[in-house]
């Protein structure tokens, strides 16, 4: 699966930090949520649809604005 989109709460210390992923691999899509870097716990949870992961990804970033979209891998 690759990146389509990901945002970063902007904390430095790998507690505080947080992650939204948006992935795909052009049939399947799914929204991961991370809490404290690549070491600390996630939830993912599958969609059937760009739309379904948008909405859900945007619930999860709580409509906060300090949140900052990084760039996909390529």
């Amino acid at each position: 699966m690759r990146v389509e989109r990901h945002w970063w709460n902007g904390s430095r210390g790998q507690l505080a930090r947080r992650d939204v992923y948006i992935r795909t691999d052009g049939e399947q899509w799914e929204v991961e949520a991370q809490v404290g870097g690549a070491e600390g716990r996630s939830t993912v949870q599958q969609c059937p649809g760009r739309a379904s992961a948008m909405i859900l990804a945007d619930a999860w970033l709580g409509g906060r604005t300090d949140w900052r979209e990084l760039s996909p891998r390529p």
